[in-house]
């Protein structure tokens, strides 16, 4: 599919009109019957999409429709000579146009080009087959492996998303339909048939080769390249295609938000006195970086180490799978202001659309691109391979001016299946992933790494100690938090998948069951469909032994506690681990948590309930990955480490503040020491060294009583702002509550709303709950003091709504509540 960044086009929006047949009853349009049971729909769309819009489908009560066809139909008020332009079909579809067919697409992953002559009303009409008759016709050869995440086996031999088919987390959502746009082009308006942006830094300078494939009777003579101003002449070949190539010296590179600039520059083609818009790029270097020992992963952004944490992204809304901007923007935004630097969009998903990579462009959010592929032994067929690369000829053609793309990745755990099945290592390999797919990413984005899958690395593909790992040592595997250290992670594409619960607001709202074990809640459980537990259970291992506490007898006794409870048990786990990955001295390089958001509202992997509202293990994800950051590091007999970190182009110049709390309130002992962080840098201190004499930090040599139950850092700004903090509790989390001289009171006004909380005593675990607000942080703790909280209105909440904050903490005798 050509690039088209300058065209005049009609989206084939409104006006579509639905109805659905038995298999094969229609073969053309004409042979639909009248009347049929229609609703009324709009592309992009899908059919689950507008059947919720009219009330007749939803996430609580699903019905399945792979088992009929489905006709899409308008009328076109245009004519003349078109483009016909479809973005992408979800499921086995035929287009018509007044009654012949003039497209077949096998491919959801695909897009088509069409040139008609349109006639005044034409009729256009896709039909969507059956996947299910579809299914019953695949007869592929036997596969050497069963996928454990996949029931339908079939389904290797397809290509269309896996959503909708995992029944461990996801919801049985068919996708059918036009989930991508419908184009209706002006041939004549279009000066370019295709074009091709690459963008390189060599560490000083930039370079970009601009390739462009004019259209029919529009030769490129005499045209100019433009960039940050720069330019070339575009010079034409015995093909007609003609190519410009910049040098623009000392060009501002694009940097990933954590670490610099996000520096985006516009290219355009001065093409016979017109000025044609080519798009936007940004020069950058990637390099894996596989440490001293040749067994690692890392990524080097411009000659700079950088660690990546984020998230793994699939599309939370299965209704549509909307992929424009203003379905996009908060979600994206959210992870950036996090301090996250990553997305990885995997395999099991979808491929997002041109938005999203332009908001990732622009946030500094890298993204590791894996193709849709996962799990399977797929065909080896030359028809399947020859569709598999077309598919990925396209998919990474389209960004290969994207400099938020850093990985390119062959697909999700096929390799670990392989091996996981008992499969001997001759036998891990495939043509695709080892081949075909390699081939196109070199081809075309030979300054971005490739990986035939994740994970993969060391004597099994799944070992974490080497390459690239999904790692659920905490989690599902139930191992201490200590593992985090012990098992010597060196890139996790995958962790920390817990059943986090939502937010009490929300919660309410959707969700109004008793927790664990009512059946409503547990549909949005996750769960490997293969073993007797959830990760509900997951959950609840931590939750005792985090807090050395029976989860069990406190969910009969005090249900509301317990969900209080819950949040802070993963909270912690997040924080803790991801601060020790980003700890000086760790061999992990970054960390990638399943999963971004969820799907329908309850306790599921998601970070982000399905309302859009950040659970409690966001906050700690967020708090862990600051881009100035403190880690306090339990070494045991040799005390506490102080960590200081700063990923940012400019020094910074602060004072450290360390202090021992008894009782959480009255100091021990402490110290302060004035420091200056190197840009992109760090700073280590052992506690002892700080306080200028031993003391029993770490609890690791027990003489005598414990002199404190808590210490906290902090790192203070030139304005005595709060740049960074941490907690370190060598005893341990517990239940206790005590009194902490707990507070609240509300600053500011409309559209500016802050909530300031005070403390006697540390406060653990700090929750705010509002109808309508959020707060831009939750769960965490507040040493004596006081601390300023930023409202957020709620999407949902009416324009006047005013504050009404309720805020508890875990260890907390008091609730302490104001009213604006």
């Amino acid at each position: 599919m050509p690039v088209r960044p300058y065209e005049t086009s009609i989206l084939l929006d409104a006006g579509w009109i639905v109805v659905a047949t038995a298999p094969d009853a229609a073969a053309i349009p004409a042979d639909l019957a009248a009347p049929l049971d229609a609703v009324v729909a709009s592309a992009p769309g899908t059919v689950a999409g507008a059947l919720a819009a009219c009330g007749r489908f939803s996430l609580d009560a699903q019905t399945r429709l792979h088992d009929r066809d489905w006709w899409w139909r308008r009328r076109l008020d245009l004519d003349g000579r078109r483009i016909l332009r479809f973005e992408g079909l979800a499921g086995p579809a035929e287009v018509f146009l007044d009654g012949e067919k003039i497209l077949d697409s096998d491919s959801m992953f695909l897009s088509h080009e069409v040139e008609v002559d349109l006639a005044p009303d034409s009729e256009l009409a896709i039909v969507f087959r059956s996947l299910v008759a579809r299914l019953e016709r695949v007869k592929p050869k036997r596969a050497r492996w069963r996928s454990t995440l996949v029931a339908e086996q079939r389904l290797r031999a397809v290509r269309t998303t896996l959503l909708g088919h995992m029944p461990g987390w996801c919801p049985p959502v068919d996708v059918i339909g036009p989930f991508r746009p419908i184009r209706a082009i002006d041939p004549v308006a279009q000066p370019l048939a295709d074009v091709r942006l690459a963008a390189t830094w060599d560490g000083i300078d930039g370079h970009l080769e601009a390739r462009l494939t004019p259209a029919p009777g529009r030769p490129l003579d005499g045209a100019t390249v433009r960039c940050a101003g720069c330019e070339a002449k575009v010079v034409v070949g015995s093909d007609g295609v003609g190519v410009a190539r910049l040098h623009l010296a000392g060009i501002a590179p694009w940097w990933p938000a954590t670490h610099g600039g996000p520096t985006l520059h516009d290219v355009g083609l001065d093409f016979a006195g017109t000025i044609v818009p080519l798009g936007r790029v940004g020069f950058r270097r990637v390099e894996i970086d596989r440490d001293a020992d040749g067994k690692g992963f890392g990524l080097r952004i411009n000659g700079v180490a950088v660690f990546a944490r984020g998230v793994v992204w699939t599309p939370h809304d299965l209704l549509r799978l909307a992929s424009d901007r203003a379905a996009l923007e908060a979600d994206l935004g959210r992870l950036a202001a996090a301090g996250l630097n990553m997305v990885r969009v995997a395999g099991i998903g979808c491929y997002e659309g041109p938005d999203f990579h332009a908001l990732c462009d622009e946030l500094g959010l890298m993204v590791w691109q894996d193709l849709m592929f996962a799990n399977f032994d797929y065909p080896t067929d030359p028809a399947f391979l020859d569709l598999c690369r077309r598919e990925a000829e396209e998919t990474l053609g389209r960004l290969s001016a994207s400099p938020s793309l850093v990985v390119v990745c062959g697909g999700s755990e096929v390799t670990q299946q392989a091996a996981m099945m008992g499969l001997p290592p001759a036998a891990w390999g495939h043509v695709l992933f080892d081949e075909v797919l390699p081939e196109v990413a070199r081809r075309l984005l030979p300054d971005v790494p490739w990986l035939r899958s994740t994970p993969d690395g060391g004597a099994m593909p799944f070992s974490v100690r080497e390459g690239v790992g999904h790692w659920f040592g905490v989690g599902a595997y139930r191992r201490p938090l200590a593992d985090a250290r012990r098992a010597r992670v060196r890139f996790a594409a995958e962790c920390l998948a817990f059943a986090h619960v939502p937010e009490p607001v929300g919660l309410g709202r959707a969700l109004p069951v008793p927790p664990v074990h009512h059946p409503k809640w547990k549909e949005s459980v996750p769960r490997d469909l293969s073993a007797g537990w959830d990760f509900e259970d997951i959950r609840l291992h931590y939750e005792a032994e985090v807090f050395r506490t029976d989860p069990h007898a406190l969910r009969l006794e005090d249900p509301a506690r317990y969900l209080d409870l819950a949040r802070a048990a993963t909270a912690h786990v997040v924080e803790e681990t991801l601060r020790e990955f980003r700890r000086p001295g760790s061999p992990t390089r970054g960390a990638l948590v399943l999963l971004h958001r969820d799907a329908r509202m309850g306790a599921g992997w998601g970070y982000v309930d399905a309302f859009g509202a950040p659970k409690s293990s966001f906050h700690a994800l967020a708090r862990a990955n600051r881009p100035i950051a403190l880690i306090l590091a339990d070494e045991g007999v040799d005390g506490l480490d102080v960590h200081l970190i700063n990923e940012t182009a400019a020094p910074v110049v602060g004072r450290l503040e360390l202090v021992a709390l008894a009782d959480g309130a009255r100091a021990a002992v402490s110290a302060t020491r004035d420091v200056e962080i190197p840009p992109r840098g760090a700073l280590s201190f052992a506690a002892t060294d700080l306080f200028g004499a031993f003391f029993d930090v770490t609890r690791a040599y027990r003489f005598g009583p414990p002199a404190h139950d808590a210490t906290h850092a902090r790192l203070v700004g030139p304005a005595g702002e709060t740049l960074a903090e941490a907690f370190h509790f060598p005893g341990g989390r517990d239940l206790a509550r005590r009194v902490c001289g707990l507070s609240a009171r509300l600053e500011g006004g409309e559209g500016a709303w802050r909530l300031v909380i005070a403390t006697t005593a540390l406060a653990t675990s700090v929750s705010i709950v509002d109808e309508n607000y959020l707060a831009e942080d939750d769960g965490f703790h507040l040493a004596p003091g006081e601390r300023t909280i930023a409202l957020v209105r709620r999407p949902d909440a009416h324009d006047g709504a005013r504050p009404d904050c309720v805020v508890t903490a875990l260890n907390a005798v008091e609730t302490a509540r104001c009213r604006a």
